[in-house]
């Protein structure tokens, strides 16, 4: 098993290609910084406890190097489109894309499914 994160589109592309390199939610992770993590992208917000998404798609893995407040400056490593405070940024590293991404179910939160053994160690 290995925790998962679902991040909606097109976020969840750019964790995999690199560009979006802070992760911005309203709570820190419950991850130590060399567990894996494994992004999910899905096509909307699951808001409602125990929401989920189908029709989810397996991106990356990352490690979550660590937390700390949302600044104004972290908008483009954030691929964010404004400012708020009372975030978190989730400073992502050892980003390794899956290709082709695979079909996974997306969930509100920090969330287990099964580890595909085609995935990146």
């Amino acid at each position: 098993m290995i925790k998962a994160l679902s991040v909606v589109i097109p976020g969840g592309g750019r964790i995999a290609a690199g560009s979006k390199t802070l992760e911005v939610r309203r709570w820190a992770p419950p991850l130590g910084p060399t567990e894996d993590l494994l992004i999910v992208e899905n096509g909307r917000f699951l808001r409602e406890e125990g929401d989920e998404d189908p029709q989810g798609r397996a991106v990356a893995l990352v490690r979550v190097a660590g937390w700390r407040p949302f600044t104004p400056e972290d908008i483009p490593a954030a691929c964010a489109s404004g400012f708020e405070e009372g975030w978190l940024a989730w400073a992502l590293t050892d980003i390794r894309p899956i290709w082709p991404a695979t079909p996974c179910r997306a969930a509100r939160g920090i969330y287990l499914v099964d580890r595909d053994p085609s995935w990146p160690a």
